[in-house]
Order: C-alpha cells, then structure tokens, then sequence
C-alpha cells in the first residue's frame, strides 16, 4: 500500500509544454547530491499509507534548480489561458532507472495524465462534502498555479527513502510528499511530490492482472488523493472516502484498475512486502528498473554455472538472459572445449547469436590455452611438450587410468573407460576418440591439456603428488574438480587467458564481475574488480575472492547477478 511522507527530493526544474498546462519530463541527474542526505525539504509532514503511520514537520524554503544541481532542459513557451488555473506537473525519471522504451513510454504518457487527474480532482472537490478529509487545501481556486512532481524510480531508491523517513527498510510502491504550508498566503500552490517505485508497480501490476500503465495511474490517484488531505489510516470512514474518491476518479478518467485501498484489500492474504526481499537482491524479472554495475560478466562453468548434475538451471538461465537483455556481456571462462560449452547452452537457449557463446563470440577455453576474441577469432594457443605428453600417455597405459587428451575441438585417448564416456555424456566434451598407439595419438593433433580421471581420493593421494614432482618445469597440474587431475603447459591460466582478452577487447578490469569455484578461478577472481567465489569451490578461491555467494545447487550465479551485478 501507498506511504505519504514529507517532500525529501528536490526534483529538476527543466520542462515540456503539454496543451495549455506546463507539463515536464526530466531525469533527475547523477550529479546531486543524495536526496536521503539532504536539508533542502518540504514544510508539513504527513506518512499515510497501510500501517504504522506518523507526522513530522519542518522548516524549508524553495529549492530552484540552480541549487540542486540537476540538468536544465529549454523551456517551451506554453500556452495558457487568462485567469485559468495553470497546472505545473513534472514527471521526473530517477537516474538510476534505465532508459527502458516502456518507462520511457509511460512518463510521456503521465505528462498528459497527470494533469487531467488533477483537474478531475480539484473539481471533485468543490461544493464537495467529506467527513475526514483535511481541508488544509480547499480553495484550489485561490491559487494562480499548482506545482506538482511526480518521480518514477526503482525499489532500492524508495526503499531507502522510505528507511530515512520512516525508518522502515522495505520498498513500497508509492509515497506522497505535501510540500503545502496552509495559511501562507501564496499565489502557487506547492502541492508537492509522488514517488512512484516502477518495480513494485510492475511487479502488482501482474498480480492484479493489468499494464503497468495501469497500476502506475492508480499509484499516481492514490498519491495525490493523498495530497490532497485523504488519509484511509485515520478510520474506517476515512478509508471508505478515500476508497470511493479512487474508484471515482478512475473511473471519471476511464483508466483501467481498482482502486489502490481495494487491490490492496484483494490480495490481503499475500505475503508481507516486507519479507518479500529482505536484503538487497532484485527480484527475477526487475533488472530493466537498474544499471549495470559491470559492462562484463566472466563466468566459469563447472562447479558454478553447472550444478553437481553438470547442468544449467532455468534459474541461471534467466538470469543470464536479464542480463544480456541490460546490454552486460556474459563471457565464459571454462576448462572445457568449446564445442561442448555450446552444446550445455543450447540445452537452454543460450548459445547463438543472441545468446552467450557461439563460434562468433569471444571467451577462454581449456583453462586459458584457446582463447578466442572478437567475432570469435583464435587470439591465442599454447600445447604441451610431446615428450610429456607422452610420458603421461605410458603412465596412463600401465597403470589403467584414463587420460584425456585435448586438441582443440577433440578429445582424444587410448581405450576404452566409463569415466571417459562420463566425460562426453555427462561433461558434454567431444566423444573421445580412441587412438591405436601413443605414437598415433601423439602425430593426430598438437594437444593443449590431459586430464586424469579417477576418483577424488585417488587424485589428491596418488596423481597429484605424482604429477606434480614428475612434470618439474615442463608443465602444471591443476584441478576444476575433485575427480579430476590437468595438465598444462606452465605459465598459463585460466586468469592469464582472461587477462589476455581484456586487453585483446580494450576491456578494464574494473568493467568486470567474475564468478567462479575452484582453484583454476583464483586469478580471474583477484583480477576482476569483483571477484565472486560460490561456497561450494575450494578454500583456496574463497580466500581470494571478495564475496562468498550461494553454491552451485542453489544457483549462485544467478543469485550473484541480482544481488550485485546491477
């Protein structure tokens, strides 16, 4: 339900003429100064709304736009009648909400709304009998001009408003600021200001089952119903005034909806706002109300895009997809080939052109050893030694553990094994190949990893400690998962690839959030400006890393990207 406060943001001043009212749309700038810090306030107090309500009252004269430090947009001359009520509406746009085509769409429309409301309003008023309204406003008549603002925002902006005035830490969808002194004798009226949070419209607006055009009107007649002296908190007949006042002027204007006392009323049984979101994490389908916080995403695949069934939940999924449609690019940093991270995101409809990888797009394979750049071109390769190769090969025959061999676009190795089919089937890597000889498989193709596989016990007790005494300076051992041992050439990493196509892509690390979980991930984490280690990844990560997140099973990437990203 609505909330009504004091006038605590001192909206700009540039304007748009709209037929014969002085009608404005502006975007409240970044260079000013926080509205939760500032003094620059409106005179009489007044917190209505579903609960808890409370009156304060202060002292401020009019703040002009010189000295709040807004953009000024050129006056057009409007055209007004003589001796009729001049009407100065301005819908205001928070900086911090994008320029989303529908928001853009609806405060063009609210330039036009706004004032018919008004009028509609002022008229309901005269020769108008009401038992609980405060007649502070009464002859609207006596004014020359009435001002009015009206501020569309994002849940996180009305959410701190709300903490700072109300000293309640929730987003609420509408809070109405009198900025009025009754019995100074002025020829404007300075009825005040509506701030209207788009996400918690948008997301009641679906609830109810109307446009968020719809639900933005009745947050709007609420608020200035509010303005102008209503107050359903006060009793049972002042909510039945207000509540008829509402559905009347809707349905005077012919705007879809009930009013908001009723809708609110409809969905009583609902969960409290208030524990809708309890911290800062935005609601799935929001980011359209916020901007990005990083231009890049690099994400690692196994252990933090993929859940422990090697697969991408629909969770994750739509986050990415919010994402990319907020104009972030999504660059995956993996262990894995290409090919087979192609073929986990076409499981959910994510690779393509439009989507986060395709052979035309750029990001970083087989821990840093193939990275491609813009328009998906191969910047950079690394192979390891054959003589090491080879050794690992002998190693693998004598001893019956499997041992992968990567080339590029294919796996290759020397028999048969279920944790070699594992790899294609439940990694999606490339079917391996089996090869007649080490020799053979040595001459097929230069090879930029192997991977031992085994079970965890038998990697961290046997080949780990094995491989990393007998490869010395010729190669590193590295592991992404337990069950699993690779080898690389030395110098290189998944962090050093990363590194190498920021710079390939002009890209600052500041520009970047990077999500990961093991040990291959710590220097893309430290490198990013900020590094996300999901709970499930190795010590070794979450030590360097500046955010624990959620794990992998309960879709840490995600929960990463709406709680930071944006």
């Amino acid at each position: 339900m609505a909330r009504a406060l004091l006038r605590a943001i001192p909206f700009a001043s540039s304007l748009r003429s709209s037929s014969a009212l002085h009608s404005q749309t502006v975007r409240l700038g970044a260079a000013s100064s926080s509205p939760l810090g500032s003094s620059l306030f409106g005179n009489k107090v007044g917190f209505f709304g579903a609960g808890n309500e409370k009156h304060l009252a202060g002292v401020c004269g009019r703040v002009w736009a010189s000295q709040r430090g807004y953009r000024k947009v050129r006056r057009r001359a409007a055209k007004s009648k003589e001796r009729e009520l001049q009407l100065n509406v301005s819908i205001c746009i928070e900086e911090d909400l994008p320029d989303d085509p529908e928001i853009l769409s609806i405060a063009e429309l609210l330039r036009l709304n706004v004032p018919m409301a008004m009028k509609l309003a002022f008229d309901g008023l005269k020769d108008a009998t009401y038992q609980t309204r405060d007649t502070a406003i009464d002859d609207v008549g006596g004014f020359q001009s009435v001002e009015l603002s009206v501020l569309l925002c994002n849940d996180e902006f009305i959410r701190k408003l709300n903490k700072e005035w109300r000293d309640e830490d929730h987003a609420t969808d509408v809070l109405s600021m009198s900025q009025h002194v009754p019995g100074l004798k002025l020829p404007i009226l300075m009825l005040g200001d509506i701030v209207i949070s788009v996400e918690t419209a948008a997301r009641q607006a679906e609830e109810r089952g109307h446009t968020l055009l719809d639900e933005i009107r009745i947050l709007m007649v609420h608020g200035l119903l509010h303005l102008l002296g209503f107050d359903h908190e006060l009793s049972e007949e002042a909510e039945a005034e207000m509540e008829k006042e509402e559905e009347l002027l809707l349905k005077s204007l012919g705007w879809k909806g009930k009013g908001l006392i009723q809708s609110a009323y409809d969905i009583m049984a609902d969960t409290d706002p208030r524990a809708e979101n309890p911290d800062d994490r935005k609601r799935e389908g929001s980011l359209r109300f916020y901007k990005p916080k990083f231009g890049y995403i690099f994400c690692d695949m196994d252990g933090t895009l993929l859940n422990s069934e090697s697969r991408i939940s629909l969770t994750n999924a739509k986050a990415l997809k919010e994402a990319l449609s907020r104009g972030v690019k999504v660059v995956i940093a993996t262990g894995k080939a290409r090919p087979a991270v192609i073929n986990i995101l076409q499981t959910v409809d994510l690779a393509g052109k439009d989507g986060v990888l395709s052979q035309f797009t750029p990001g970083v394979f087989v821990q840093g050893l193939l990275v491609y750049g813009r328009q998906g071109q191969e910047i950079y390769r690394r192979n390891l030694e054959p003589d090491v190769c080879r050794e690992a090969f002998i190693y693998s025959r004598e001893h019956g553990i499997p041992l992968i061999a990567f080339c590029e676009d294919r796996c290759l190795t020397l028999f048969e094994h279920p944790l070699v089919n594992s790899l294609h089937t439940i990694y999606k890597e490339p079917k391996a190949e089996i090869m007649p000889s080490i020799e053979d498989l040595l001459a097929a193709a230069d090879i930029q990893k192997m991977i031992f596989l085994d079970t965890a016990e038998g990697v961290a007790t046997n080949l780990r400690p094995y491989w990393s005494e007998a490869t010395g300076a010729r190669a590193n051992v590295v592991q992404a998962v337990p069950d699993m041992l690779e080898i690389v050439p030395p110098g290189t990493s998944k962090g050093s690839g990363v590194k190498m196509l920021l710079d390939h892509l002009g890209v600052a690390p500041k520009e970047v959030m990077a999500i990961g979980d093991g040990e291959n991930d710590t220097e893309m984490l430290e490198l990013a400006s900020l590094g996300i280690a999901l709970s499930n990844g190795s010590e070794k990560t979450k030590a360097v890393a500046n955010i624990i997140g959620v794990s992998n099973d309960e879709d840490g990437v995600a929960d990463a990207i709406y709680r930071y990203a944006f």
